[in-house]
This record gives C-alpha cells, structure tokens and sequence, in this order.
C-alpha cells in the first residue's frame, strides 16, 4: 500500500479538485489519485510508471485508466506532458492563469539525473511568437524542452 500524501500534496490536491469543481469539471478519485502520484514523485514518470503505482491502490487500473485520467488532467493545466521524455510532470502554477500564468512553459530537463525544472519567462515566449510572426506562422502553443545538466549535477 502506497504512503499516505503529505499535507502538502493534500492541499494541492484539494486545490485542484476546487478548480475542477469551479471549471464544471469533476476530479474523480482514480483521477486525483494519478495527480496525486505526479505530485509525489521526485521527477517525471511515464504513463506505464503511473500504472504501477496507481495499481498498487487501484488493482483494476489499466493503460486506458491512466491515459484518460492524464487527458483530463492535462485539459485541467494541472499537469504537463514532457514530451521529450513521454513522461509527465504537474504543472508549476496550476492556479495561476489568474495571475497571467499561460502554462507556455518552458521545461529544463537534466540529462543526468533526470530532474525536470519549469519555467515560465515571457521574454522567451514573446521571442518565439516574433519569430512565428516574421515567417507568417500563427502559433497556437509554444513549449519549449531544454536538455543539459541541473545546477547539483553541473557542480559534480
């Protein structure tokens, strides 16, 4: 059986279910479980990760369990999907559209130990939207995947 979530995670997960709530959306308890799985874990995971750990609690789950729970929860901008590594991670800022937070994210990923920061600069996404518009093109979403090293691996 899988540790109970921190207070933390609670809170973030009673903050989304709120959200969906407001949204007329429902954060069903195998789709807050998948969420609650992202927040716990130390770095991305990957669609089948997920599957692991939610059968764990959820003995039932299948692929289809977890691909629908991760559309929704995507639709929601609770998480993002890294898609360099086909693995998913919970969003930054999920509440913050209300502050200007676009979810254009930008996403560092360390290539040693597998850490994934978010960034949301908007300078870069002003940056990308010149450029779509000197060549005609009308971008819809702009995330960008950054590979290199984090700053603990970069210190050795």
């Amino acid at each position: 059986m899988p540790a109970r979530p921190s207070a933390t995670i609670e809170r973030r997960l009673d903050e989304a279910a709120a959200a969906c709530a407001a949204a007329g959306r429902q954060l069903t308890r195998q789709r807050r479980a998948v969420l609650g799985l992202i927040l716990a874990a130390d770095g991305p995971l990957t669609a089948y990760e997920l599957l692991d750990r939610l059968r764990e609690s959820h003995r039932g789950a299948t692929p289809a369990t977890i691909y629908r729970a991760l559309e929704f929860l995507i639709a929601a901008d609770l998480v993002h999907k890294v898609e360099s590594l086909s693995a998913y991670v919970s969003c930054a800022d999920p509440a913050g559209e209300a502050q200007g937070h676009t979810h254009a994210a930008q996403f560092f990923i360390c290539r040693q130990c597998g850490a994934v920061a978010e960034l949301e600069d908007e300078a870069v996404a002003a940056a990308l939207a010149t450029a779509a518009a000197r060549i005609g093109f009308a971008a819809g979403s702009a995330i960008v995947e950054v590979g290199g090293l984090c700053a603990a691996c970069a210190a050795g």
